[in-house]
């Protein structure tokens, strides 16, 4: 397997340099991610479209969040990492397009003495008629959440969802209405 690195960043998002990724998450250092999450439209409301991460992945595993999330490469956009993720991830193919909703710092302590601490972009995208083909190696389940059913799992178990989730979740709400 082949070292991955995160771009390090300050609280304005200017660019430090580059860190391994583990040691990055070992050390809780700043640095750059971004949450997508897919939505569509039904005749009862907007669904999301979330995942289960894997038991085996490096951390949160087994726990609820948005659709796909990584960290961009050095030189890559972020519009270029969501594709390659949600496909590496979601196996989804037909979406090409985001949008941006929001930005947020946040940091939390996690399972394996790891810490995220990080500079998370928001991302969204309508979408319709999905071919999803989930990477067991990253994904143990998926499905769609109507958004009542969604917000109301949250209030009453948050303990069943990754530790940003809330914040992507709500700040894609406020950027919906």
């Amino acid at each position: 397997m082949s070292r991955e690195y995160v771009i390090l960043v300050n609280q304005a998002g200017e660019h430090l340099g580059l860190a391994e990724k583990m040691q990055a998450h070992r050390d809780g250092r700043l640095h750059l991610a971004f949450s997508v999450l897919l939505y569509r439209q039904t005749a009862s409301g907007k669904e999301y479209l979330l995942q289960q991460r894997a038991l085996t992945k490096y951390h949160s595993g087994g726990l609820w969040t948005n659709t796909c999330c990584s960290h961009p490469r050095d030189g890559e956009s972020l519009q270029q990492a969501a594709i390659r993720r949600l496909g590496e991830e979601m196996g989804i193919r037909e979406v090409a397009q985001f949008e941006q909703v929001a930005r947020f710092i946040y940091r939390a302590e996690l399972d394996n003495d790891l810490t995220e601490h990080e500079l998370d972009y928001v991302l969204v995208a309508e979408t319709s008629d999905l071919h999803i083909v989930p990477n067991p190696e990253e994904v143990m389940a998926c499905r769609w959440w109507p958004q009542a059913d969604l917000t109301a799992c949250l209030d009453s178990q948050p303990e069943q969802f990754t530790a940003w989730f809330s914040q992507v979740y709500h700040k894609v709400l406020a950027a919906l209405k």
